[in-house]
């Protein structure tokens, strides 16, 4: 399995959106240099106030831009870095990779996820309706939550929007994502 990197934003200040960069800089254990949420504890508000030494499994944000090209054509104004995402992709299934999937970016990086993005009321704020936009059911019924997923960073590097993106598999039984 093979992807595209098409963009890479980030935030010095816990913005909603990032703003998209000429490329960002991963460091191993942290996340994304000069990024609000790098750390190797939890950067999120929210899990702050749970518990401040929790391991931050969400240094890095992915979102396929297959999921923008979905908002807009349901008539959402929506562009990469403008959900929070650290790194744009195209090409590849984010969803449906198992937790522990390496993602190697670019020549060096590599991102290890953790999860799925769990979507917040923040995107109503962004654009009304946003939220129940980015979720769905299966014919399960079951939540599918399809803003994105997370990772933490193993291996660091510079990643720039035109870099590919190489999946490398866990070990089967593969596990599902589930929110992180």
């Amino acid at each position: 399995m093979k992807g595209l990197i098409v963009a890479v934003s980030r935030s010095a200040a816990y913005t909603f959106s990032k703003p998209n960069q000429e490329g960002i800089h991963l460091l191993a254990g942290l996340g994304v240099e000069g990024d609000a949420h790098m750390g190797e504890t939890v950067k999120h508000r929210s899990r702050v106030a749970r518990d401040p030494t929790q391991p931050n499994l969400r240094q890095v944000h992915l979102i396929h831009a297959e999921l923008h090209d979905e908002l807009r054509a349901a008539g959402f104004d929506v562009a990469a870095g403008e959900m929070g995402e650290n790194v744009t992709t195209r090409g590849l299934d984010l969803l449906g990779l198992p937790t522990g999937t390496r993602l190697h970016l670019g020549e060096t990086a590599v991102v290890e996820v953790t999860g799925l993005r769990n979507p917040c009321v923040q995107l109503d704020h962004f654009q009304t309706g946003l939220m129940s936009a980015v979720l769905d059911r299966d014919e399960h019924g079951n939540l599918i939550r399809k803003s994105g997923i997370m990772g933490v960073v193993l291996n660091g590097g510079e990643v720039r929007p035109g870099d590919p993106i190489r999946v490398e598999l866990p070990p089967e039984p593969h596990r599902g994502l589930v929110p992180v």
